[in-house]
Protein backbone atom coordinates (compact mmCIF):
# COMPACT_ATOMS: atom_id res chain seq x y z
CA UNK A 1 0.00 0.00 0.00
CA UNK A 2 3.20 2.56 0.75
CA UNK A 3 4.04 1.66 -2.86
CA UNK A 4 0.83 2.69 -4.09
CA UNK A 5 0.28 6.07 -2.35
CA UNK A 6 4.35 7.08 -3.30
CA UNK A 7 3.13 6.34 -6.83
CA UNK A 8 0.16 8.31 -6.43
CA UNK A 9 1.93 11.49 -4.69
CA UNK A 10 4.93 11.09 -7.24
CA UNK A 11 2.09 11.28 -10.13
CA UNK A 12 0.42 13.92 -9.07
CA UNK A 13 3.76 15.85 -8.56
CA UNK A 14 4.52 15.60 -11.54
CA UNK A 15 1.34 16.24 -13.24
CA UNK A 16 1.47 19.69 -10.81
CA UNK A 17 4.90 19.96 -11.67
CA UNK A 18 4.05 20.45 -15.42
CA UNK A 19 0.75 22.76 -14.70
CA UNK A 20 2.12 26.15 -14.73
CA UNK A 21 -1.10 27.17 -14.29
CA UNK A 22 -1.68 25.00 -10.87
CA UNK A 23 1.75 27.31 -9.69
CA UNK A 24 -0.13 30.58 -10.82
CA UNK A 25 -3.02 29.90 -9.55
CA UNK A 26 -3.70 28.07 -6.05
CA UNK A 27 -7.81 28.40 -6.23
CA UNK A 28 -7.12 25.85 -10.00
CA UNK A 29 -4.93 23.55 -7.83
CA UNK A 30 -7.28 23.65 -4.85
CA UNK A 31 -10.35 22.62 -7.48
CA UNK A 32 -7.85 19.67 -8.97
CA UNK A 33 -6.88 18.45 -5.69
CA UNK A 34 -10.33 18.35 -3.74
CA UNK A 35 -12.11 16.77 -6.73
CA UNK A 36 -14.20 13.69 -5.86
CA UNK A 37 -12.25 11.87 -8.07
CA UNK A 38 -9.22 11.69 -6.02
CA UNK A 39 -10.73 11.18 -2.54
CA UNK A 40 -10.25 6.99 -2.69
CA UNK A 41 -6.46 7.86 -3.33
CA UNK A 42 -6.52 10.77 -0.69
CA UNK A 43 -8.24 8.71 1.98
CA UNK A 44 -5.49 5.98 1.48
CA UNK A 45 -3.00 8.61 1.89
CA UNK A 46 -4.16 9.82 4.77
CA UNK A 47 -4.91 6.27 6.44
CA UNK A 48 -0.99 5.21 5.96
CA UNK A 49 0.57 8.29 7.18
CA UNK A 50 -1.94 7.71 10.82
CA UNK A 51 -0.51 4.30 10.40
CA UNK A 52 3.15 5.61 9.60
CA UNK A 53 2.66 8.30 12.39
CA UNK A 54 1.79 5.26 14.69
CA UNK A 55 4.60 2.94 13.93
CA UNK A 56 2.65 0.57 12.19
CA UNK A 57 4.46 -2.09 10.26
CA UNK A 58 3.64 -1.57 6.59
CA UNK A 59 4.05 1.76 6.76
CA UNK A 60 8.09 2.32 7.26
CA UNK A 61 9.34 4.35 4.90
CA UNK A 62 6.22 5.90 4.17
CA UNK A 63 6.97 9.59 6.12
CA UNK A 64 10.66 9.84 4.75
CA UNK A 65 9.66 12.00 1.81
CA UNK A 66 5.45 12.75 2.29
CA UNK A 67 6.23 16.50 2.81
CA UNK A 68 9.42 17.53 1.72
CA UNK A 69 9.15 16.78 -1.93
CA UNK A 70 5.79 19.12 -2.26
CA UNK A 71 7.79 21.50 -0.29
CA UNK A 72 10.68 21.13 -2.77
CA UNK A 73 8.32 21.86 -5.91
CA UNK A 74 5.93 24.73 -4.82
CA UNK A 75 9.00 26.79 -3.18
CA UNK A 76 11.62 25.73 -5.82
CA UNK A 77 8.72 27.53 -8.27
CA UNK A 78 8.30 30.40 -5.41
CA UNK A 79 12.17 30.61 -6.07
CA UNK A 80 12.07 30.75 -9.58
CA UNK A 81 9.68 33.63 -9.94
CA UNK A 82 12.20 35.48 -7.65
CA UNK A 83 11.06 34.80 -3.92
CA UNK A 84 13.81 34.84 -0.83
CA UNK A 85 14.52 30.85 -0.35
CA UNK A 86 13.56 31.07 2.87
CA UNK A 87 10.07 32.72 2.91
CA UNK A 88 9.45 30.36 0.01
CA UNK A 89 10.07 27.02 1.77
CA UNK A 90 8.16 28.85 5.28
CA UNK A 91 5.52 29.90 2.48
CA UNK A 92 5.21 26.13 0.49
CA UNK A 93 5.26 24.13 3.81
CA UNK A 94 2.01 26.46 5.22
CA UNK A 95 0.75 26.12 1.61
CA UNK A 96 0.82 21.88 2.22
CA UNK A 97 -0.40 21.81 5.70
CA UNK A 98 -3.47 23.76 4.41
CA UNK A 99 -4.33 21.66 2.00
CA UNK A 100 -3.86 18.87 3.43
CA UNK A 101 -5.79 20.07 6.60
CA UNK A 102 -8.22 20.92 4.48
CA UNK A 103 -8.59 18.04 2.62
CA UNK A 104 -9.07 15.86 5.76
CA UNK A 105 -12.11 17.94 6.33
CA UNK A 106 -13.85 18.15 3.15
CA UNK A 107 -13.19 13.92 3.71
CA UNK A 108 -14.21 13.77 7.11
CA UNK A 109 -17.63 16.03 6.39
CA UNK A 110 -18.19 16.29 2.57
CA UNK A 111 -19.12 20.12 3.32
CA UNK A 112 -17.93 21.23 -0.24
CA UNK A 113 -19.20 24.66 0.60
CA UNK A 114 -18.03 25.07 4.29
CA UNK A 115 -14.48 23.58 3.06
CA UNK A 116 -13.81 26.06 -0.12
CA UNK A 117 -14.68 28.74 1.78
CA UNK A 118 -12.26 28.29 4.45
CA UNK A 119 -10.02 27.88 1.84
CA UNK A 120 -10.71 30.91 -0.12
CA UNK A 121 -10.56 32.87 3.46
CA UNK A 122 -6.86 31.66 3.76
CA UNK A 123 -5.88 33.17 0.45
CA UNK A 124 -7.62 36.06 1.37
CA UNK A 125 -5.91 36.04 4.16
CA UNK A 126 -2.46 35.69 2.92
CA UNK A 127 -3.53 38.56 0.49
CA UNK A 128 -4.51 40.89 3.05
CA UNK A 129 -0.99 40.51 4.83
CA UNK A 130 0.89 41.31 2.29
CA UNK A 131 -1.04 44.11 1.33
CA UNK A 132 -0.53 45.66 5.09
CA UNK A 133 3.03 45.39 4.52
CA UNK A 134 3.13 47.00 1.48
CA UNK A 135 3.67 44.15 -1.20
CA UNK A 136 1.75 43.81 -4.14
CA UNK A 137 -0.01 40.27 -4.46
CA UNK A 138 0.00 38.60 -7.14
CA UNK A 139 -3.72 37.82 -8.64
CA UNK A 140 -4.95 34.36 -9.57
CA UNK A 141 -3.97 33.34 -12.98
CA UNK A 142 -1.62 36.50 -13.09
CA UNK A 143 2.26 36.63 -13.79
CA UNK A 144 3.92 37.64 -9.97
CA UNK A 145 3.95 41.29 -9.05
CA UNK A 146 7.69 42.60 -8.22
CA UNK A 147 8.63 45.16 -5.76
CA UNK A 148 12.43 45.13 -5.13
CA UNK A 149 13.62 42.22 -6.52
CA UNK A 150 10.97 40.25 -4.80
CA UNK A 151 8.17 38.06 -5.71
CA UNK A 152 4.85 37.85 -4.41
CA UNK A 153 3.08 34.91 -4.90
Amino acid sequence: MVAVARAVEESERAAYQQSVQALEDPRQAWAHISDPALWPQERLFFELYARALQGRSGTEGFLDGVVEPWVDLLSGAFVAAGADEEAARADARLGVAVARGLLLDLLATKDRRGVDAAYERYLQLYERFFALVGAPVAEPSKAKDRRDGEVVV
